[in-house]
C-alpha cells in the first residue's frame, strides 16, 4: 500500500468533489432547463472553454494508453500527436458555423441540427443513436484508467470489495453531475489540467535527469521502436496505417457528443476560434506524455519484481504508474495519480451529460413525449446521465475490460459515419437526407464488419488495390464509402422523386 500517495490522492479527490457540488451555484442558472444543466447556459468564455475542452478531449485513458502504446509498440503510438494537431484547423473553420446556427435555433445536439437542416426524423435518430452507442465504451475506458491508478496505489481492484473504491468514485461523480450539470466538470477541469501540466513538466525534466538524459533513454530503446517500420514490397505498411489513423481520428474526434457539448457550451463563435488557436498547447503535453512510454522502457520497470503483479494484471497500461512509483517520492505520486484519476471524472461527466442530451432531446422528446415541459426534459436528462454511468460501470465490473477497449475501436468507425450529415450540412443542402441515411447505414455496417473480421484486435484494414496493399484506419475507408453512396443516391433521388424536406435554417443563420 502506497500510504503517502494514497492520502494525497484522497485529499485532492475530496477537494474536487466539493468543487463539483459547489459548481451548481457558479454562474447560477435554472438547472431545471436542459440548456442550463446540459450546456451551462452557453455562457463559458475562452478560458473556461479551453479547460473544459482540454479536460474533455484529453482523458485519463489518454494519459495511460498513449504512453502504453509507445511502450509496447514504439513509434506507431505517436499517431495521437499529429491527429490532435490536424483537428484544430477544422475546429477553427467548421464549428463557429455550427455554434451560430445552434444558438439561433436552440439546438443542443448535433442530432438537433440534422433534424432542423434536413427535416428527416430517421436521419436525426441515426445520428443520436450513433453518438450514444459510440460514447458508452468511451466512458467505460475512463473507469479502466482510474482502476489502473487505484490498483497502483496498492488497493486490490478485483472482487466485490476490490471494486468498492471505483464504485464510490463514480457514485460521487453521479451525484455532482446530477446536481450541477456541465458546470461541475467545467470547474473541476481547471484543477485537473493544472495538475496534469505540473505532473508532465516535472516528469520530462526529473526522470530524464535520473536516467542519464534523453540520449540515454533513446539509446536504451530498440531501434525498431524508434521509427516506423519500412513497408515491405507491395505494401505501404505502417506508413499508411499511421497517416490514416491520424487523419481518420481527427475527423471523428469532434463528432463525438461530448466534444459537441463542449463546443456548444461556449459563449460565442469567437471563443471557439480562440480555443482552436490555443488548444494545440495540449498537443505539446500529449507529445511529452507519449515520451513517458520510452522512459518506462528505459527505466526497466517491466523487469522489476515489485511491479510484476501490476504488469501481469494491467499489461502495458501499468507502464506510466510503475514509472512514477519508481522515480518519484510518494507525495508526488499522489499528485500525479490524482491528476489521472480526476482526468477520468471530467470526461466521464461530460460524456454522460452528452448522452443525456441526445436521448432526451432526440428520442424522449421526439418520440415519447413531444409535449414535455422544460422541467421534465431536464429531469429525464439527469436520470439518463445516471443510467449512462451505470452502464459504463457494468462494462468494467461485469465484463473483461479488454472487451471495452476492443469495443472502443469501433467508436471512431461508428462516429465518423455522421460526418456527411453534420459537416457537409453546415455548408450545403445538396444531399438528400434519405441518401445520407443509407450512406450512414452502409458505412456503419461495413466498418463493423471490418472490425469483426479483424477480431476487434486492431482498427487497421488491409485495403488491396491491384497489387498494392494499403493498411489504413477502417473509419477513413468506410466514411469515403459512405460519402460515395450518399452522393450517388442523392443524384438518383433527385432524378426519380420530387420529395422536399423542410429546412428550418437560412443562410444568415450560419454567419
Amino acid at each position: 500500500m502506497q500510504w503517502t500517495a494514497l492520502i494525497v490522492f484522497v485529499c485532492l479527490f475530496g477537494f474536487v468533489t466539493i468543487m463539483g457540488f459547489a459548481a451548481a451555484r457558479w454562474r447560477a442558472g435554472d438547472l431545471n432547463h436542459i440548456n442550463e444543466w446540459g450546456l451551462g447556459g452557453q455562457r463559458f468564455g475562452t478560458v473556461v472553454t479551453w479547460f473544459l475542452l482540454g479536460g474533455d478531449l484529453y482523458t485519463a485513458y489518454t494519459f495511460i494508453a498513449v504512453p502504453a502504446l509507445v511502450f509496447s509498440a514504439g513509434a506507431m503510438g505517436f499517431f495521437a500527436v499529429p491527429y490532435t494537431i490536424l483537428v484544430y484547423p477544422m475546429v477553427f473553420v467548421i464549428f463557429p458555423r455550427l455554434w451560430a446556427v445552434a444558438k439561433k435555433h436552440g439546438f443542443v445536439t448535433a442530432s438537433d441540427f440534422v433534424k432542423g437542416r434536413y427535416g428527416h426524423s430517421g436521419l436525426a435518430l441515426a445520428v443520436a443513436l450513433t453518438g450514444i452507442l459510440a460514447t458508452m465504451p468511451y466512458i467505460a475506458l475512463q473507469l479502466v484508467g482510474m482502476e489502473v491508478v487505484i490498483g497502483a496505489l496498492g488497493i486490490e481492484t478485483h472482487g466485490a470489495v476490490g471494486h468498492l473504491p471505483l464504485i464510490i468514485a463514480f457514485l460521487i461523480l453521479a451525484a455532482f453531475t446530477y446536481t450541477s450539470g456541465l458546470r461541475a466538470p467545467a470547474m473541476i477541469a481547471i484543477v485537473k489540467d493544472l495538475l496534469i501540466y505540473i505532473t508532465v513538466i516535472a516528469a520530462v525534466i526529473i526522470i530524464p535527469a535520473k536516467l542519464g538524459g534523453y540520449g540515454a533513454i533513446f539509446g536504451a530503446v530498440p531501434p525498431e521502436k524508434l521509427t516506423l517500420a519500412t513497408p515491405p514490397e507491395g505494401s505501404l505498411g505502417s506508413w499508411s496505417a499511421y497517416a490514416t489513423l491520424a487523419l481518420g481520428s481527427a475527423l471523428a474526434l469532434f463528432l463525438y457528443p461530448h466534444s459537441m457539448t463542449g463546443v456548444l457550451s461556449a459563449s460565442s463563435s469567437h471563443v471557439i476560434r480562440r480555443n482552436a488557436a490555443i488548444l494545440p498547447a495540449y498537443s505539446l503535453v500529449l507529445g511529452l506524455l507519449a515520451l513517458l512510454g520510452y522512459m518506462a522502457y528505459a527505466s526497466g520497470v517491466a523487469t522489476k519484481p515489485e511491479f510484476a503483479e501490476g504488469f501481469a494484471r494491467y499489461g502495458a497500461n501499468f507502464a506510466v504508474p510503475a514509472l512514477f512509483l519508481d522515480q518519484f517520492k510518494g507525495w508526488f505520486v499522489g499528485v500525479a495519480f490524482a491528476a489521472i484519476g480526476i482526468g477520468a471524472l471530467v470526461p466521464a461527466a461530460i460524456m454522460s451529460i452528452a448522452i443525456a442530451n441526445l436521448f432526451t432531446r432526440n428520442i424522449y422528446k421526439e418520440y415519447l413525449r413531444p409535449d414535455c415541459k422544460p422541467e421534465d426534459e431536464a429531469r429525464v436528462a439527469k436520470i439518463v446521465s445516471l443510467v449512462a454511468k451505470v452502464g459504463a460501470l457494468f462494462f468494467v465490473l461485469m465484463l473483461d475490460t479488454k472487451l471495452a477497449i476492443q469495443l472502443q475501436l469501433l467508436g471512431g468507425i461508428w462516429m465518423i459515419q455522421t460526418l456527411p450529415a453534420v459537416f457537409f450540412g453546415l455548408y450545403t443542402r445538396w444531399f438528400d437526407p434519405r441518401a445520407l441515411l443509407i450512406g450512414w447505414a452502409v458505412g456503419l455496417g461495413t466498418g463493423t464488419w471490418m472490425a469483426w473480421m479483424l477480431e476487434f484486435k486492431t482498427s487497421t484494414w488491409p485495403l488491396v488495390i491491384g497489387t498494392l496493399t494499403i493498411p489504413g484506419y477502417a473509419a477513413l475507408y468506410t466514411v469515403i464509402l459512405n460519402l460515395v453512396v450518399a452522393a450517388v443516391l442523392t443524384l438518383v433521388f433527385k432524378t426519380v422523386t420530387k420529395s422536399r424536406f423542410a429546412d428550418v435554417t437560412v443562410a444568415r443563420d450560419y454567419a
